[in-house]
């Protein structure tokens, strides 16, 4: 049995992990409330961006960036549009920069690799965007025929608006220029504060399916012109889109992390309480070995 030292020593250090982890408990709690209300409040916007896309592609019947300025990938609406044989597919990949959130990280660079697996066996080159260090450093230490392309780190920590700009401008350059034929994002759903859901969607080309007559208004005019609108908007849907899954994936990040730590401040607790009833009962044995002691001393003088 193990000396009371060495117990109380394991025991005020189960004790220092568990206030560790309580305090990122709250931590995580507390964000993960804000980071909850963004993606709640962003997603109506989303969807009146994918309705108001669906209306537009609607009344336009040739796409064409004849007379307007291109200056960049996203601006050449009618090729980010184009669907075309894929022999190369990118994936952007969502992870975060901090651990000890679960499986969460785990459980997306298993998705990514799945799919990289998938192309592989379809003769599909695979192009990764990745978002976080924990998918950067999780991508090196995995085999399969991949190629990480681009690397985005503090995106991670703070999603904006600009940062996925950011991220669009990259893939839809390598997508223009024709490096990939398709984009997919891998990234993970909010449902509440104990779950997520691991999710891919496409996101080029941009895929949204038209409007049918009776879903169009009666009258719409469009200054300058419908194609004009139209290389705003893709861009925008496309940014809107990438922003959306950066909310998702951080708010299931917190929850994930919320959940592991309160797990993790339970086992503590557990283990302590564990350890208190080893103390004692090694506390015991040694009171007793000492009564015994003495006892046996007593008795010894008395015989003598």
């Amino acid at each position: 049995m193990p000396n009371l030292k060495d117990i109380k020593s394991r025991i005020n250090s189960v004790q220092n992990t568990k206030k560790i982890t309580k305090a990122m408990k709250m931590v995580a709690a507390a964000k993960v409330k804000r980071a909850e209300s963004t993606v709640k409040a962003g997603r109506p916007f989303a969807e009146e961006l994918i309705t108001l896309f669906r209306q537009m592609l609607g009344t336009v019947d040739e796409f064409s960036v004849s007379g307007l300025k291109v200056e960049r990938g996203l601006d050449n609406y009618p090729e980010l549009l184009t669907r075309r044989e894929v022999k190369a597919e990118g994936l952007l990949v969502i992870t975060s920069n901090k651990g000890l959130a679960g499986a969460y990280n785990a459980n997306i660079l298993k998705a990514a690799l799945h799919r990289v697996k998938e192309n592989t066996a379809k003769g599909i080159k695979t192009y990764i965007y990745v978002v976080g260090q924990k998918g950067v450093s999780g991508l090196k230490h995995k085999s399969g025929d991949y190629e990480v392309v681009k690397t985005y780190l503090s995106i991670a920590n703070n999603p904006t608006a600009t940062g996925a700009n950011i991220i669009a401008e990259d893939i839809a350059e390598d997508f223009v220029s024709g490096k990939i034929d398709r984009i997919d994002i891998i990234t993970t759903r909010f449902n509440n504060m104990m779950s997520y859901k691991v999710m891919d969607f496409e996101i080029l080309p941009v895929e949204v399916e038209k409007a049918e007559s009776h879903e169009l208004d009666a009258v719409m005019i469009f200054e300058p012109s419908a194609h004009s609108v139209l290389q705003q908007l893709v861009p925008m849907y496309i940014t809107n889109s990438i922003y959306h899954a950066l909310l998702e994936a951080n708010a299931s990040e917190l929850a994930s992390r919320m959940t592991a730590m309160s797990a993790a401040s339970n086992n503590a607790e557990e283990m302590i309480t564990t350890l208190t009833v080893d103390y004692n009962k090694a506390r015991q044995a040694a009171i007793t070995q000492e009564l015994v002691e003495i006892v046996s001393g007593a008795q010894g003088v008395q015989g003598g």
